[in-house]
């Protein structure tokens, strides 16, 4: 008979085993009454006869098979009562369980669905991404013509594909709207192992200059705009003033890019970067190495291609190599050490809530020594008492563990919702199977774990001591276990707090640091031209000088202006420039410098210092001799001790300028890391210069900035109005403050302190709440103590005093050990910390400061207490 047939059956057999016994006993009854015997005492004999039904029964059960399902199933509903007689104590270790697997679960979600679950598509790890190097980057875009030329020359890949990211102005079809897209090579489905959900792929002949519209939706945007509608297929779209077919639908789980809402043949994009090996816009390439090809070996070969590259054309590739990296440490990024360090921290928040609850049930152990003490002397063994006490942990971890499921899933969301653009994948985090057996392995694994103190010291009761009168409740001071318990709580409570005062300084620290520019009352937002004005550079400028009037018209907005670039964005762009107006050197004798397009008023928008010379006109436009305004590293950079005001630089593609003015370096790269950053020149250049054939696409999706004087957030609607102009047909978006672009680009570290603040602040209540259980329960065992030494003349301050050093002596030790533990544990921070040191002394002593503070609060209330016994009570206390 199978376990399972037993168990369904099992009442049914324990009836049959009951009738047998008691009719067994009725026979024996009757055949003595029939001897003349008394029915009362017939009866009594032929128990005694028979002799212990219970042993009888349970000998019976053993014949039966599955006495261990027996045992589990006692054990079980054992354990189910005793939690029952104790709602208050099942509910405080639930609730401590739950918050620590609730953070490990919904911190693995996020490292599962970011770090573990492999990319999806076929074979990912095939999949690799091959960028170009310099001097100054090791993973920089790519030219197109490289690109051709590693399609043809490379034996390790069975194909390379090539993309980037634009923006298109969705017309015609109800309301325009702003979409991010994607120009492809027709080839990178095939390359990445992706079937389209509906429809087909892009052919080859689509991707050629001059062919036909082709468009392949993304599933968001199509369910989005068109309601998953099947007829979409065929229909046309009108998408930068040019009509494309839609010929297929991604599937759901299709992200080359979380933002992309469409994807179209890359040489449908007519400009003219796709000729020039000296432009790189932005192209990303991506390839699939033939079966029995490491990363190691294509990397060596595409080195070897791009120094034949580097020989054949020194002028635009000289000093220029490759990089292969694997497709899925190419999307991770940076984020994997941040995670890694949280799932550390939140593995410490466990420990903590599992230390808690251990202290818990060993206090419960020891007030339950008598029960224990009795069933030994009944026979049960060390094993059985060890399992039932194990058991009861295991039911309550299963109980916490849901709760944890629902507490994971609120905190998935809020993560997600504080860094949405700093976790990539970040619509593959969620709970699922996987999730949910972690947490089940979670929840046993810390139920056994914390149970096996109060399951062994249960198992090690002396039935004699136990039993003895007064044994239960007196005192003593906290037992050695319970101090240790405690003392680890308190330690990794302080690591948890020195990272999160770390973090919170370096935060702070940052925020302090002048950009280069005015943050205050500036607005951000990204313009989509209407249609109508792209077909022509000239309309492209009259658009926008039309639309800076209309704005300048707002009531409160002091000025305004338009950019390429925006300083702590997300994008950028480098041109090479060299000095004079000879002819092009090679690339390697060449300097790189960030390349803003502006208008005229920028500068005064922007909070940007002129330090020299002056800034553009209106005057400065195709008529007259190109002009640049560079900023003051590289003036000191190219003319050291020299005035840069009227001096020539020659710019890639650009040809010869003359430098006008000077002003204020601004933080582009970011407000720690621009000062290290390899590129750090920076050229302005006049919108109303950049030449025709670099217009319609070079500056469409430029981005406004405006400064007002009220909150510059209040002034969208009027800023949305004006940017439609008279046909409506001009959607601004990404709108945001300048300070909420500071703070997007701070987001890896606030996410960071977020979660370590989260963490640290749950230990410190644990710690606190485990220093106060431990010491209430020494008052509490210690009642008779007390009264006798007030009896005899202790005053209460001296009661008082007694109480309170103990608790922080726990603490104390505790702070000791969480000190030198986080010396070397806060160095991985070292990353993410800017201007404090790892083992800051004023963050350690703050963090000891407030852990004494709060473990003294968390000792005076049971102190407190302890003053306030009644001697003559205590003298009787048991």
């Amino acid at each position: 008979m199978s376990p399972w047939n037993w168990l369904f059956r099992r009442r049914r057999r324990e009836e049959d085993l009951e009738e047998e016994v008691q009719s067994h006993l009725r026979m024996a009854a009757r055949d003595r009454m029939d001897r003349g015997e008394a029915e009362a005492e017939a009866r009594a004999r032929a128990i005694r006869e028979f002799g212990n039904v219970a042993l009888v029964k349970e000998v019976t059960r053993d014949m039966w098979g599955y006495a261990w399902l027996e045992t589990f199933l006692q054990d079980q509903h054992y354990g189910l009562r005793m939690l029952r007689k104790n709602p208050g104590f099942a509910a405080v270790a639930v609730l401590t369980l739950a918050i620590g697997i609730g953070a490990n679960t919904a911190i693995f979600s996020v490292v599962n669905g970011v770090l573990l679950r492999p990319l999806p598509y076929p074979e990912p790890d095939r999949l690799m991404m091959v960028y170009e190097k310099g001097s100054g980057f090791v993973q920089g875009s790519v030219a197109y013509p490289n690109y051709l030329d590693w399609r043809r020359a490379n034996h390790s890949f069975t194909d390379l594909a090539i993309y980037r990211g634009d923006d298109f102005n969705f017309t015609g079809s109800g309301q325009p709207e702003h979409l991010s897209g994607e120009y492809v090579s027709a080839n990178l489905l095939g390359v990445l192992g992706v079937s389209p959900y509906l429809g087909r792929d892009l052919l080859p002949q689509e991707d050629q200059e001059g062919a036909a519209g082709a468009a392949l939706l993304s599933y968001g945007f199509w369910t989005r705009r068109f309601g998953a509608d099947p007829g979409i297929l065929g229909k046309s779209l009108t998408l930068n003033a040019r009509s494309f077919t839609v010929v297929g639908v991604l599937p759901p789980d299709f992200r080359l890019r979380e933002q992309a809402d469409l994807y179209v043949p890359l040489l449908q994009w007519t400009a003219i970067e796709l000729r020039s090996r000296e432009s790189h816009p932005g192209f990303r390439v991506v390839g699939r190495l033939k079966p029995g090809v490491t990363a190691a070996a294509a990397g060596a070969e595409m080195e070897s291609i791009g120094g034949e590259l580097a020989r054949q054309y020194p002028k635009e590739n000289g000093g220029r190599g490759t990089t292969v990296i694997g497709m899925k440490s190419d999307v991770v990024g940076s984020i994997q050490p941040t995670l890694l360090l949280m799932m550390g921290a939140v593995g410490f928040v466990l420990i903590i809530a599992c230390t808690n609850v251990a202290n818990l049930l060993l206090a419960r152990s020891i007030a339950r020594g008598r029960e224990f003490a009795i069933r030994v002397s009944l026979g049960a063994g060390r094993g059985r008492v060890i399992r039932q006490v194990l058991t009861e942990s295991v039911q309550l971890t299963l109980v916490a563990a849901v709760l944890g499921m629902l507490l994971a899933s609120w905190g998935i969301r809020l993560i997600q919702a504080a860094a949405p653009a700093v976790l990539p994948r970040s619509q593959e985090i969620g709970l699922d199977l996987r999730m949910l057996l972690f947490t089940l392995a979670v929840s046993v694994l810390t139920g056994i774990l914390f149970g096996l103190v109060p399951a062994f010291h249960g198992s090690n009761v002396s039935p004699v001591e136990s039993l003895k009168d007064g044994a239960r409740g007196s005192g003593g001071k906290p037992r050695r276990a319970e101090r240790v318990l405690v003392a680890v709580e308190v330690g990794l409570a302080v690591v948890l707090l020195a990272g999160a005062g770390l973090m919170m300084q370096s935060i702070w620290r940052l925020l302090r640091i002048d950009p280069g520019f005015d943050t205050r009352r500036l607005l951000t937002t990204q313009v989509a031209l209407s249609p109508s004005v792209m077909a022509s550079p000239a309309g492209i400028r009259l658009s926008y000088q039309q639309m800076l009037e209309r704005l300048a018209a707002i009531p409160g907005v002091r000025s305004a202006a338009v950019t390429s670039l925006l300083p702590l964005g997300p994008s950028d762009s480098e041109l090479s420039y060299w000095m004079g107006s000879g002819a092009q050197p090679p690339q390697d004798q060449t300097s790189t410098a960030m390349f803003y397009i502006a208008t005229t008023d920028y500068l005064r928008t922007m909070g940007i210092p002129l330090l020299s010379g002056r800034f553009f006109t209106d005057h400065d436009t195709l008529a007259s001799a190109p002009v640049v305004v560079i900023d003051e590293v590289m003036a000191r950079h190219l003319f050291p001790g020299q005035d840069a005001l009227g001096k020539q630089i020659s710019i890639m593609i650009l040809g010869p300028v003359r430098i006008v003015g000077v002003a204020g370096h601004v933080k582009h790269w970011g407000l720690d890391s621009d000062d290290t950053a390899k590129i750090r020149d920076q050229i302005y250049f006049p919108f109303l210069q950049v030449p025709d054939r670099f217009m319609s696409e070079g500056v469409v999706g430029l981005t406004l900035v405006l400064r007002s004087e009220p909150d510059p957030l209040s002034v969208v609607s009027a800023v949305r109005a004006q940017v439609a102009g008279p046909t409506a047909d001009q959607p601004i978006y990404g709108v945001q403050s300048m300070e909420q672009v500071i703070s997007g680009s701070l987001a890896e570290r606030r996410l960071t302190m977020l979660l370590l603040i989260i963490f640290s602040s749950t230990a410190l209540m644990l710690a606190a709440v485990g220093i106060y259980g431990v010491i209430s329960y020494a008052v509490s065992r210690r009642t008779h103590e007390l009264g006798v030494r007030m009896a005899l003349g202790a005053s209460r301050r001296n009661v008082l005093r007694l109480v309170v050093r103990e608790g922080m002596l726990l603490a104390g030790i505790g702070t000791a050990a969480g000190m030198a533990a986080a010396l070397p544990l806060t160095q991985f921070l070292t990353n993410l910390l800017y201007g404090v040191r790892p083992a800051d002394p004023v963050t350690f002593a703050a963090v000891a400061f407030l852990l004494g503070a709060v473990a003294l609060l968390a000792c005076y209330v049971p102190a407190w207490r302890a003053t306030r016994v009644d001697p003559m009570v205590a003298l009787r206390y048991e």
